[in-house]
């Protein structure tokens, strides 16, 4: 899955549109015509993988399709925000205070897990707190109902394929019921948002009562389940996330990147500091990022933030892990500024960005829409051929000077 340091996806989509859409029609591979065949069709993969067939039968045989969920996930990458737009709502004053009176609650269970698994009870609770609100929004669609949906769509089968599969496997083993096994429309559940498949590799019973439920009002085995799966991906205890960093005058900006990594004291050499002006602490090897290119925050991160990135791909939305993790235990706003005569590209616009650079001979590999590492290098490359600042950063002011002097 590609990375979007710049822009939010926003999960958006109108429901006088979902209302009207049709199932989908079979695909060349003879997809079955109606959702009741392709439940009928799916049964004995299910029950190869280990689901019987009484377990089956009896979730799958009544399921409807539901086009409203079809709608949103084909239309998702359509809206947008800036990452600062997504901060000061990821990060709002009432989300830190929340996260306070959270953590404050969950203490006793938060230390105990960040002694098991060595991951920051501040950083599960922002977490928490970015997924569902610290509990109070933890979904309510039929997380079945939507998988099998979105599988029989077609257009990514074989991953909802194995959510069904997991979503069954959970029922099975009877961590919840039919009725509980609710989430968001896209099939993330509980207090932490689990996929149906990270759900059945990662998710554990802290409390001891034989099930794991993270969908309950107790969020605490969906606290010890995150831990665990940060753990699992590589989590460095002692290691911070990032940290906010001030780039000396003069800084060569084609050193901000992901593929450039350096110890704190090279980087301290160079004159990277932290907002307070000293050297920052070593914790091994580290980036430079700038979400927002050199108009923007910049920050030095760490491995940490790539085992972050395993739960939710966004660069934005790992800082504001961190950020929020950060201000739950008391650290202040983040000190740098944003471009904010900008605002996010748009969908059209990002696939017109694409085109320019690769017809001006800096190939983004693909037209996809997506401001990954490709396009940002690709972004750069154009940047150094027109003598630019060279910081990646894929702007409307960018595109339009593009269009100018491709």
């Amino acid at each position: 899955m590609k990375k979007y340091p710049f822009i939010i996806m926003a999960l958006l989509a109108s429901p006088a549109q979902a209302e009207t859409t049709a199932q989908p029609a079979p695909d060349q591979a003879g997809r079955p015509a109606s959702m009741e065949q392709w439940i009928t069709d799916f049964r004995p993969r299910a029950l190869e993988a280990g689901i019987t067939g009484a377990v089956y039968d009896r979730h799958m045989q009544d399921l409807s399709f539901d086009p409203l969920v079809v709608e949103r996930d084909r239309n998702q990458s359509e809206f947008t925000k800036t990452i600062w737009e997504y901060l000061s709502t990821a990060v709002s004053d009432l989300r830190v205070a929340n996260g306070r009176a959270a953590l404050d609650k969950q203490r006793e269970a938060l230390t105990d897990i960040e002694a098991e698994y060595g991951v920051p009870a501040q950083i599960v609770a922002a977490i928490w707190g970015l997924e569902s609100a610290y509990g109070t929004f933890r979904g309510s669609d039929p997380v079945l109902r939507s998988m099998a949906s979105l599988a029989y769509d077609a257009r990514r089968a074989a991953f909802f394929e194995a959510q069904v599969i997991a979503a069954l496997d959970i029922l099975q083993s009877g961590d919840t019921t039919a009725a509980s096994l609710t989430g968001s429309w896209a099939g993330a559940m509980g207090h932490t948002q689990f996929m149906p498949t990270s759900f059945i590799d990662h998710a554990v019973d802290w409390t001891g009562d034989g099930k794991r439920d993270i969908w309950g009002d107790d969020p605490r085995d969906a606290l010890a389940s995150t831990a665990a799966y940060l753990k699992k991906n590589g989590w460095t205890t002692g290691q911070p996330w990032g940290v906010e960093v001030r780039l000396p005058e003069g800084f060569d900006y084609l050193l901000a990147s992901r593929d450039v990594r350096k110890p704190a004291a090279d980087w301290a050499a160079l004159g990277v500091t932290d907002t307070g002006g000293e050297p920052v602490r070593d914790h091994g090897l580290a980036s430079i990022l700038l979400p927002a290119g050199a108009e923007g925050a910049a920050f030095m991160i760490f491995d940490n933030f790539e085992v972050l990135e395993s739960y939710n791909t966004a660069d934005a939305y790992v800082i504001a892990v961190g950020h929020l993790a950060d201000r739950i235990v008391g650290a202040g706003p983040l000190k740098g500024s944003w471009p904010t005569q900008d605002r996010a590209l748009s969908f059209d616009e990002r696939i017109e960005l694409q085109e320019r650079l690769t017809q001006a001979g800096f190939d983004t590999q693909m037209i996809d829409a997506k401001i990954g590492p490709l396009t940002i290098n690709a972004v750069r490359g154009w940047q150094v051929s027109k003598g630019l600042l060279p910081d990646g950063y894929a702007s409307p002011r960018l595109l339009e000077r593009l269009r100018k002097d491709p």
